[in-house]
């Protein structure tokens, strides 16, 4: 099997056996990739990685919103913040404008990190109550 092969092999195991927070914290980190990756085109005036990127980073948006549990409270909070972000993805495409993607990495990225430290948090109190067992 060459290695480019078990890479993607290893790629889909991971996604097929990540929790739902795992997933999202997945997306998040796609999000900053392509949104990065859509400046650095920007920059080198590829207009058609660029648009491709973005649109990649605003797939991701819409499927964060998608997925939100309309049950917690904290969603009514984020689906604006991520329409925002969304709306600005495209603006920043439009007008080229390498500081409205900066301010939608901004968000990405601090979401990222926040999702993470819930993650963290999660899994300290399961193993805490696990030990008690």
């Amino acid at each position: 099997m060459s290695l480019n092969k078990q890479y993607q092999t290893y790629q889909n195991n991971s996604v097929n056996t990540a929790s739902g927070g795992e997933l999202t914290l997945m997306l998040y980190n796609g999000c900053i990739k392509f949104i990065k990756q859509a400046i650095k085109d920007m920059n080198e005036s590829n207009h058609e990685a660029k648009n491709t990127n973005i649109q990649k980073a605003q797939n991701i948006i819409q499927e964060l919103m998608l997925t939100l549990d309309q049950e917690v409270e904290i969603s009514g909070q984020l689906l604006p913040l991520y329409d925002y972000m969304h709306y600005q993805l495209k603006e920043g495409n439009v007008k080229n404008d390498v500081a409205i993607l900066e301010e939608v990495l901004g968000f990405a990225t601090d979401f990222r990190d926040t999702w993470k430290q819930v993650i963290l948090k999660t899994r300290k109190k399961q193993f805490a109550q696990g030990e008690r067992v």
